[in-house]
């Protein structure tokens, strides 16, 4: 049974997230109802005991179904949400490799491009301030993409997929941690034609 097929969740997150909004991205594309609540980080709400009763991790986004079902992690949400769609590629060798992406983007790729985002944008800690072994990563996370996508439209498979979804969420505000886009062409096409798929607004105008 589809996610689809049990009706609408609670989806808890908070807006600036990137990994808040893929959930959000894949249930809209598909056009399952969901409830947002606002959950902000900053401001500790999630060491709330309400919402470590949740989840005990005090991560969001968290997911959860009216039968008390409760689903934390981004790529794990957007997994289940996907099942039966076209977001996970049908042909085997193509849906391992949507999940090899998928735990690239949380252990190379989110942990350098976000982490500097929010040190950098929200915190608003000068460059001096920020680890420079982040700036390092998160531009080779953006050359394995570039090399990925020279001759490719997409990650995995032949169309747009949850690794697509995973891995745009924070490259397309890769600018708000000092990132440059313009030095990857093929990367900043990727991310105006993957914005266009999901329906979302530009996060900034393509820079080539």
């Amino acid at each position: 049974m589809s996610a689809s097929d049990l009706g609408g969740f609670t989806l808890y997150g908070d807006p600036v997230s990137g990994n808040c909004l893929k959930p959000k991205w894949t249930a809209g594309l598909l056009g399952i109802p969901y409830t947002w609540v606002d959950i902000d980080v900053v401001k500790g709400e999630t060491r709330t005991p309400d919402f470590l009763a949740m989840n005990p991790a005090g991560q969001v986004p968290v997911a959860r179904w009216a039968d008390g079902r409760v689903l934390p992690q981004s790529n794990a949400i957007m997994l289940y949400l996907a099942e039966g769609s076209s977001l996970i590629p049908a042909d085997a060798f193509a849906r391992a490799e949507a999940m090899s992406w998928l735990f690239w983007e949380q252990y190379s790729h989110e942990t350098a491009i976000a982490v500097r985002r929010f040190q950098k944008h929200y915190l608003k800690k000068s460059d001096t301030e920020i680890d420079p072994a982040l700036l390092v990563r998160g531009n080779n996370a953006l050359a394995v993409m570039e090399q990925r996508l020279t001759a490719r439209d997409w990650f995995a498979g032949n169309a747009l997929s949850v690794a697509d979804i995973a891995l745009v969420a924070y490259t397309r505000v890769a600018h708000e941690g000092g990132f440059d886009l313009r030095l990857y062409p093929a990367v900043a096409n990727w991310v105006q034609r993957t914005e266009v798929a999901l329906g979302i607004p530009h996060a900034q105008e393509l820079l080539v």
